[in-house]
């Protein structure tokens, strides 16, 4: 089924900078008519711009129902039903377990677990009652299997994440509906607030030797929605150049 864009519609959040925006280019370069979601909505109105005629931006905080409805229904009716959400909306504060304050644990769990919550469900009935075959692809993250210090809520909401794709999985690969999740690694993006010792640490870890890109979660994405990969149903993608395979750092232990 096709709107008036007569393309298939991908709804990205997120998408104003970083991982998102790459995202929602490589879903244009899939063929994909781009919704283009940002808290930011002149970063979204941005990205939609650089994509072209097939694109549209859109001001959302995902913590928003009825935004998120009315932003849906008008997709809907207007351009076309939505086949491929990308829930990439999140963030990440960095603060010590002792001092971290109610407001900002609120905030995380708000934003990356109820907002994915939110968008998921507004667009999945829309799928089952236009009895669409879609495809829902949730951004989780290495830290929702191994913690790190500051990262109390954010961790733990990606943990949340990964079993909020399962159960979602289970329910609505029934109905033809498909959800799984990419767990990045690090991933180099615009202004992110690292310390180099941080930064030298995590890139040690990385067998591959590098950080991770963008262009390497957004490909996975295109892999994930394509035709084809619809046996493919919750299942978590470590995204990570290797670095959660284990100790990576542990020398051998064997006596020279």
């Amino acid at each position: 089924m096709r709107g008036a864009s007569n393309l298939p519609v991908a709804m990205v959040t997120g998408a104003g900078h970083g991982i998102g925006r790459e995202i929602a280019l490589q879903l244009a370069r899939d063929g994909y008519f781009i919704i283009v979601t940002d808290v930011d909505g002149a970063r979204a109105a941005d990205v939609a711009k650089e994509i072209g005629e097939h694109a549209l931006g859109a001001q959302l905080d995902v913590r928003m129902r009825q935004r998120i409805d009315l932003i849906v229904e008008d997709v809907t009716n207007g351009i076309g039903p939505i086949e491929v959400l990308v829930n990439n909306a999140g963030i990440y504060p960095n603060t010590p377990f002792l001092e971290l304050p109610e407001v900002e644990w609120d905030a995380v769990f708000d934003v990356n677990l109820k907002g994915m919550y939110l968008v998921s469900q507004s667009v999945a009935r829309k799928m089952v009652e236009r009895k669409i075959k879609g495809r829902i692809v949730n951004l989780s993250s290495g830290a929702s299997v191994s913690g790190r210090a500051g990262a109390a809520h954010y961790a733990t909401s990606k943990a949340a994440i990964n079993m909020l794709t399962k159960v979602m999985a289970m329910e609505l690969g029934r109905m033809g509906i498909t959800v799984n999740a990419i767990a990045p690694g690090l991933i180099t993006v615009p202004d992110a607030p690292l310390n180099q010792e941080y930064f030298e640490t995590l890139v040690a870890a990385i067998p591959i030797g590098r950080v991770g890109q963008p262009s390497d979660i957004a490909r996975v994405v295109s892999f994930l929605v394509q035709p084809g990969s619809e046996f493919i149903n919750g299942s978590i993608y470590f995204v990570d150049g290797g670095s959660s395979t284990g100790r990576t750092t542990i020398p051998l232990s064997r006596k020279e």
